[in-house]
């Protein structure tokens, strides 16, 4: 699965590896390089690294239940309907 470097020194992972790692963007990612010189990519643990914290599944799961408005259901289609 050939993937070419970018001029900022980024590639992309191809898909087949992704799935088969579990990686999802915001996923922590540890590089080694073995003994044959050949680059080695893991799923960081948790703990390791800068940002290992857990990153939501989706952009809205970190907002969900955030709210301090207790809106009904009813004022708030009535706010935005006019």
């Amino acid at each position: 699965m050939p993937t070419t470097l970018t001029i900022k020194g980024q590639v992309t992972i191809p898909k087949q590896i992704r799935d088969a790692l579990g990686l999802t963007p915001g996923t922590p990612i540890d590089f080694a390089v073995n003994r044959d010189g050949e680059v080695v990519l893991h799923k960081a643990r948790a703990g390791r690294g800068a940002k290992a914290a857990k990153v939501p599944a989706d952009r809205f799961e970190a907002a969900r239940g955030k709210a301090d408005v207790k809106w009904r259901t009813q004022d708030l289609m009535a706010l935005l309907r006019g």
